[in-house]
């Protein structure tokens, strides 16, 4: 029998009844996109048990988005493969994969299969079109609809406001973790699940999309979508299977050394924020993998909040420098989103200091200026500079490090702070398999003063933002055969 998930994990979005004389339970599942640690997929098999009846899995890939290209339709498509073979032959659930021919060709199919639904469950991402697509189409459906954080360690939901450093929210993760980490998700939901048979998909009362789902989906030609052919696919897989993968070489093998990741030559980062990005993996796998590997217990965490990066969690230096990135960092940027989601993205989001300070030096002569096609080619003066730019396009990602020294020097290199803003934002989100994501904003935003403090000494361009150079970089990690490989 599945248990119930915490009430800071939910939030009714339509309160309409549930009506136990239908079908089925939907899970509609647009973010956590995995089988694991999956607290909406937990709350959808518990009403799904408790009203007796299967439960339908609808996992739809749109095209009609900003940035929609064949780079993330097949990381996606990866893990919806992945998903496949997790929910083959489970007994009472129906997985029912989705990938729109063309935009708009999907209207209507929601719908349909929600007249069907008991009640509908899907996932609370606070980012990109997400929450507002979530939102509106459960105001057309005749359905209770609950959406489900699985995002992170710390509910969404019980964000007490807004944080404006890491140190403050460093507290905020000591004071509460604790309590969080005693409500982790069933890892293996699926596993202790009791339902009656489950619908075939031809049952589904879906014809007029069905050529699309199914193997239908998981097979589609990605050359016959209207969606960006120029932003290729990248080596980097997408799915469960890869997450997986990838997390355990880590730990295996450089998660001792993780103090040292911004060092450019050295392999030493998870490549998880992929997989995180689009819910391949999620949060609460990575801590409890952790967990098992430090035998840690909770009674090791030091007793007084301090907001330190480290040392308190009774952990190696190591587990606790990563922890700092995947609970902290990541955590703050997704509970940013959360409260500030109508102006996360928007430029007057800055702090008041950062605000003051670059719209001071907005009209500062620059030493050179480069207009967004030459930024987008990675053809610059800079070496380094179009290295990292080329690694993005290459690659989906860039190194760490390098990426925070990428996005300073357009802020330098464009005409005013705002432009900067919308170059950084259009680049990333164009390219990198982890844009259009909480955590990949505040990387861009922190770059122009977000969650950092005012720097001196005051100057051009910057103000008091945080300066970097590439000359200043070069001196502190060796970049050459960075540069070559990506020449």
């Amino acid at each position: 029998m599945t248990s119930p998930i915490p009430q800071s994990r939910v939030q009714t979005i339509q309160r309409a009844p549930i009506r136990p004389e239908r079908r089925f339970v939907l899970y509609w599942m647009v973010s956590a996109r995995r089988t694991t640690d999956n607290f909406g997929l937990q709350h959808a098999l518990y009403h799904a048990e408790t009203l007796g009846v299967p439960l339908v899995v609808f996992e739809p890939l749109r095209v009609g988005y900003r940035w929609a290209s064949e780079r993330f339709h097949a990381f996606v498509l990866e893990g919806m493969r992945d998903n496949a073979e997790a929910f083959d032959g489970v007994a009472g659930v129906t997985y029912l994969p989705y990938v729109e021919p063309e935009a708009g060709a999907g209207s209507g199919l929601l719908e349909a299969l929600a007249a069907q639904a008991c009640m509908v469950v899907s996932d609370h991402f606070p980012c990109f079109f997400v929450p507002r697509m979530v939102d509106k189409a459960a105001k057309r459906l005749d359905v209770q609809v609950d959406v489900v954080d699985s995002n992170g360690i710390l509910p969404l939901f019980a964000a007490p406001r807004e944080f404006t450093t890491a140190h403050s929210f460093r507290r905020h993760v000591h004071k509460n973790v604790l309590e969080h980490v005693a409500e982790m998700p069933e890892a293996e939901p699926l596993a202790s699940a009791e339902l009656p048979p489950a619908p075939a998909r031809d049952a589904l009362n879906i014809a007029p999309w069905a050529a699309y789902t199914g193997e239908g989906a998981l097979n589609v030609t990605l050359s016959a979508l209207p969606i960006d052919h120029s932003v290729t696919p990248v080596s980097t897989r997408g799915g469960r299977q890869e997450a997986w993968r990838r997390l355990d070489a880590f730990l295996g093998r450089q998660l001792n050394a993780y103090g040292e990741r911004n060092q450019v030559e050295r392999d030493i980062g998870t490549g998880l924020s992929p997989h995180l990005h689009f819910g391949h993996i999620g949060a609460h796998t990575i801590l409890r993998e952790l967990i098992e590997r430090e035998r840690w217990s909770p009674d090791q965490v030091a007793p007084k909040p301090t907001g330190s990066r480290a040392g308190w969690w009774g952990m190696s230096e190591g587990a606790e420098s990563f922890l700092d990135q995947v609970l902290t960092w990541r955590e703050l940027g997704y509970t940013f989103c959360h409260v500030r989601w109508r102006d996360y993205d928007r430029f007057e989001s800055l702090p008041p200091w950062a605000l003051t300070t670059l719209e001071a030096h907005a009209r500062d002569r620059r030493p050179v200026l480069y207009d967004f096609e030459a930024l987008d080619a990675g053809k610059t003066h800079d070496m380094l500079w179009n290295a990292a730019q080329r690694q993005l396009r290459r690659e989906g990602m860039i190194h760490n490090y390098l990426r925070m020294l990428w996005a300073k020097k357009i802020l330098e290199w464009t005409e005013h702070p705002r432009v900067a803003l919308d170059t950084l934002i259009e680049l990333n989100n164009r390219y990198a398999l982890d844009g259009r994501d909480p955590n990949s904003y505040s990387g861009i935003f922190w770059c122009l003063g977000r969650f950092d403090r005012a720097w001196g000494p005051e100057r051009p361009i910057f103000g008091k933002i945080r300066y970097m150079s590439s000359e200043n970089t070069a001196r502190k990690v060796r970049v050459g055969a960075y540069i070559a490989r990506y020449s």
